[in-house]
């Protein structure tokens, strides 16, 4: 006579349970994760109904419940997935996984940023983020920043919508202090890389103080009418033009490039600090240099003329 072992009947139902939700899950469209979390359960009805037909159909006054070992472990295993994706999901990481799985390369455009200034107003300080930023004087009597952002993103999710999302500006006395932020992102394992190319416009005739962050500058100084100074720069490429009224003075600069090997370099010795080596103080001039950019503790400097 044969014998029925509770989680037989079991394993094989849940297969076919499985089968047809997978099934119908490839023909909708729906994710397998969800289906995971929402099917598990039928395993403990399907096992828990087994259990009460056996004692209900055993005909034996005291029955006693067989298992098949092997069943209930394949059950157990199936189980264990499907309470670990319910718990992967209420905690929020199944999500996680989720959008980093779904991430391409993809690039975005930084909302448009504008400060109207006014007379008011006699030097902007400018404090940006560890991004490679490009700085040009302008003849509008504003202060505006616009670019490109390029990062890891799913194709529904935009990471900044809105301008303070990724700059401030506050105005205090005479001055405008303008903030350049870090752009949202995750940290840990769903930390994305982010590739800034912003360019910010100043007006040529206010005075502008940049401290920097190791950053990389490009300076557009056209025909400036005030002084710049920027601080804590990794590397400046300047481009200026032939006829500018300039005068460009670095100090304490480890390289000084120029094509043109216009800049008046002077060598000194470093002893004095942690690392030995030379640094050089580099002197460009056009014209009767009235308006001035000052540069210090920057590693490499380069110097473009145009015509």
């Amino acid at each position: 006579m044969r014998t029925w072992r509770v989680g037989t009947f079991s394993m094989g139902a849940s297969l076919i349970f499985l089968g047809i939700f997978l099934f119908v899950s490839k023909l909708s469209g729906f994710n397998l994760a969800h289906v995971m979390m929402g099917w598990w359960p039928l395993l403990l009805i399907v096992l828990g109904a087994e259990i009460l037909l056996y004692l209900l159909f055993s005909g034996q006054e005291k029955p006693v419940l067989k298992y098949d070992i092997l069943s209930i472990l394949f059950i157990g295993v199936l189980g264990t997935v499907g309470i670990g994706f319910a718990i992967l999901s209420t905690s929020g990481i199944m999500g996680k996984v989720e959008e980093v799985v779904a991430r391409e390369e993809r690039s975005f455009s930084l909302p448009d940023f504008s400060y109207q200034t006014d007379e008011s107003i006699k030097r902007v300080v400018l404090r940006p983020a560890s991004y490679q930023l490009t700085i040009e004087a302008t003849d509008e009597a504003e202060v505006s920043m616009f670019g490109t952002y390029r990062t890891q993103a799913s194709r529904d999710k935009v990471i900044v919508s809105q301008v303070d999302e990724y700059v401030s500006a506050t105005k205090k006395g005479d001055t405008l202090y303008v903030n350049v932020k870090t752009l949202p992102n995750e940290t840990g394992p769903f930390y994305s890389h982010q590739e800034v190319a912003a360019t910010i416009l100043i007006p040529k005739d206010m005075k502008l103080e940049v401290i920097g962050n190791g950053n990389q500058f490009n300076l557009k100084p056209r025909a400036l009418e005030n002084d710049w100074s920027i601080h804590s720069a990794s590397s400046l490429d300047i481009e200026v033009e032939k006829e500018s009224d300039l005068r460009i003075s670095a100090v304490g600069i480890t390289d000084v490039f120029d094509e043109d090997s216009e800049w008046e370099v002077t060598e000194t010795s470093d002893s004095g600090s942690e690392y030995e080596g030379v640094e050089r103080n580099a002197v460009y001039q056009s014209g009767d240099g009235t308006y001035q950019i000052n540069i210090n503790n920057t590693h490499r400097i380069s110097l473009i003329t145009n015509q």
